[in-house]
């Protein structure tokens, strides 16, 4: 709704300006767009590092922006380790697959969801080729148990209706996936109106290169709503720490609490865990357990990093 406060004039004598409330739709760097429930749109320029992302609340006195407080984040670490936040404010997150995604990529992306308190969902694309059709049965396999998988084709249209009724929801969410998986041609075939340039192949990589340059927010006809993103080839973890890999790892959910005899078994061959009885009985593959130590020993290494930056600068 919209606010009621309003800007100071400074002794001006004009005609203070309204402070509204308003959420980002775009974010092009150096200005954002922010949408009004009436349906009023406006730009608004911003500094580059402001801070703010699409999804974020905020009210409006001019060209002032006053961030309100977030429900969820959805950030990442870049190639570069940089921590990038992605979008705020979302429930959801639809981790978009192909052949070309690297291996590890959906228990990374789906570990950071459940951190943030979002819930992920798969989307494996291009099933209008027998090896995503594959690539979609081992997703069944793995994660069918736990989290919701659409399997589309973004050329044909295969799938796209069930994606359709899950979004209309009420979802507000985005896709996340390395370059190439088809993320903007996806975007393309559930949001015809908003024509996403889609990137040529790279022959050399055999993956796409991606066309978005800014963060958009767009409604599903039908209904729900989705982020459009910079498309990225890792899925970084972002302060995800070894509890959060035990707690969230694709695979533990059947658990019950207290499985384990100590309640902070890693599941490193501790006594009496519950996991490494899984993997002996044949439960677990091997497979899946080695891809849990890989992104645990990923988190522990975030927890070290985290505390020589905390003895480094004391608050």
């Amino acid at each position: 709704m919209r606010g009621s406060d309003t800007a100071k004039d400074a002794g001006t004598g004009m005609t203070p300006i309204p402070a509204e409330a308003a959420m980002i739709v775009a974010h092009y760097g150096v200005a954002v767009e922010v949408a009004f429930p009436g349906g009023e749109r406006r730009t608004v320029r911003v500094k580059r590092n402001s801070g703010h992302v699409v999804g974020d609340y905020v009210t409006v006195s001019g060209e002032t922006l006053e961030r309100l407080p977030r429900r969820t984040e959805l950030r990442r670490r870049d190639a570069r380790g940089s921590v990038r936040l992605v979008a705020a404010n979302l429930d959801t997150l639809g981790v978009v697959l192909a052949p070309a995604s690297p291996t590890g990529f959906a228990d990374r992306a789906i570990i950071a969801a459940r951190a943030a308190d979002l819930a992920p969902f798969l989307v494996v694309n291009k099933c209008d080729l027998p090896e995503s059709r594959q690539l979609a049965a081992m997703m069944r396999d793995t994660y069918g148990s736990s989290t919701e998988i659409f399997s589309v084709s973004a050329v044909r249209g295969d799938g796209l209706d069930d994606l359709h009724a899950f979004l209309a929801q009420g979802h507000r969410g985005a896709f996340v996936g390395s370059t190439g998986v088809g993320k903007s041609s996806l975007l393309n075939a559930l949001i015809p109106d908003i024509d996403l340039k889609v990137g040529a192949l790279s022959e050399y990589h055999g993956m796409g290169r991606h066309t978005t340059t800014v963060s958009t927010l767009h409604q599903v006809p039908g209904g729900g709503e989705l982020v459009d993103t910079p498309g990225f080839r890792e899925f970084g973890l972002v302060e995800i720490f070894p509890e959060d890999v035990v707690a969230h790892f694709p695979g533990f959910e059947d658990l019950e609490e207290g499985a384990c005899r100590f309640h902070n078994c890693r599941h490193r061959r501790e006594p009496g865990c519950a996991v490494m009885a899984l993997v002996e009985e044949g439960a677990l593959s091997a497979e899946r357990y080695e891809r849990y130590l890989e992104i645990l020993q990923e988190a522990e290494a975030e927890e070290q990093s985290a505390q020589r930056r905390a003895w480094k600068n004391p608050t």
